[in-house]
């Protein structure tokens, strides 16, 4: 329970200053210079930072440990938010980076604590449960966060959050020697395994694309994240510049969709652990993810503020719910040992759906002035994505 209660902690405030930018972005964009739907260049860059520093997940946590590596990830997160806030472009874009670089290694050092301390029966329901720090951390950027900027201005709002990564990054340094305990007794000795490029793909990438259901999965992920993180970066800046909402209604919405997130996830890994296999229901969530994105196009002034609801709260079970399931998946088809290494593989796959989906999002709405088209084209994405998760399940049971 202590692993588990700092790694959902930890995750939550990663997350939450991940998101932190793209909600205060229809305030901040005009004072640093650029459109509001660039947020979803943010978004890119900073998960391609997040790509890269999760492709090293195995090599730092044999290097530093997982509560060292977690406390270090919360640093930079603190050191990009206090970058945004300057809200000159250059160091906003380095913000990006820091963020990223803070945000990859989180995921896989939380793995390669709770798979050493979860029973296997009950995995997915654990990894669940942590997972949902990050619809967490979506509903403190989406409630938070908005009122922290009406009340004090976007800047201190967003250096707030940065206060909150450095306040947790020193609270959780008791745990170090817990559950740190074979990294520290192996420090001075003989490093394992290399450190140059060959070997971070060896021990990430490599492990992933050598097992074949964890390809199936990594590869499906693409679409997923994509599908997630569209939602979470546009969503805003949609309400408010096509439907009329203001900041602090649009944050509620974002916060509704995370919040259904919370216990869709731990709802998913239970009935994984039980009833369907875990596959089998990422095909069905990704198909259930794609109509709820379809539907979110279509979303106009006119529609009772139920029915938009309604769409983010099943847009969040599934587009922000599948996530928990998915890794505790990854940890189970992991070789011995390898858990983190994998899951770092795995989600560097994944943050490619992030990397790539709110850019080009940006893209279509600039070019076509529509985000139903935008969000149609998602919608497809993660229809296939479901499509291909069913597809696997039943060639692997004939």
């Amino acid at each position: 329970m202590l692993a588990l209660a700092a790694t959902l902690a930890i995750q939550a405030l990663v997350a939450m200053a991940m998101l932190t930018p793209s909600v205060v972005a229809p305030l901040a964009a005009p004072e640093i210079g650029v459109a509001a739907s660039q947020t979803g260049s943010f978004m890119g860059i900073a998960y391609a930072a997040a790509c890269i520093a999760s492709l090293s997940s195995g090599m730092l946590l044999r290097r530093f440990g997982a509560v060292r590596l977690s406390q270090l990830c919360l640093l930079a997160c603190a050191l990009g938010i206090v970058l945004c806030g300057s809200a000159m472009l250059a160091l906003v874009a380095l913000s990006a980076v820091v963020i990223g670089f803070g945000y990859g290694p989180v995921t896989p050092a939380s793995s390669h604590i709770l798979v050493r301390q979860s029973p296997s029966g009950r995995r997915a329901l654990i990894f669940s449960i942590k997972q949902t720090g990050v619809p967490v951390g979506g509903v403190l950027a989406g409630t938070l966060v908005p009122f922290l900027v009406v009340w004090l201005g976007w800047r201190i709002a967003a250096l707030s959050v940065g206060l909150l990564c450095l306040a947790l990054a020193v609270a959780v340094q008791p745990l170090r020697r817990r559950f740190d305990a074979e990294e520290i007794a192996a420090a001075g000795g003989p490093s394992s395994g290399g450190s140059g490029l060959v070997a971070v793909l060896r021990g990430g990438v490599g492990v992933v694309l050598g097992v074949p259901p964890l390809r199936r999965l990594a590869l499906s992920s693409v679409a997923f994240s994509a599908t997630q993180l569209c939602f979470a970066s546009f969503l805003v800046t949609y309400l408010i510049t096509q439907i009329g909402f203001d900041l602090v209604d649009a944050g509620v919405m974002l916060a509704i969709g995370n919040g259904a997130g919370i216990p869709a996830r731990i709802l998913w890994g239970w009935i994984a652990d039980r009833f369907i296999a875990p596959q089998r229901l990422l095909a069905v969530l990704g198909i259930a993810m794609a109509a709820a994105t379809a539907a979110l196009g279509f979303v106009t002034p006119s529609w009772p503020r139920a029915a938009i609801v309604a769409v983010a709260l099943v847009h969040g079970a599934t587009a922000i719910g599948w996530n928990g399931v998915y890794l505790s998946e990854v940890a189970r088809l992991a070789p011995a040992g390898a858990a983190g290494a994998a899951t770092g593989g795995a989600l560097a796959l994944t943050f490619l759906g992030i990397v790539t989906g709110p850019p080009i999002f940006g893209a279509v709405v600039a070019a076509t002035g529509s985000y139903r088209i935008a969000f149609g084209m998602v919608a497809v994405a993660a229809c296939l994505g479901g499509l291909a998760c069913f597809g696997a399940g039943r060639r692997k049971r004939v």
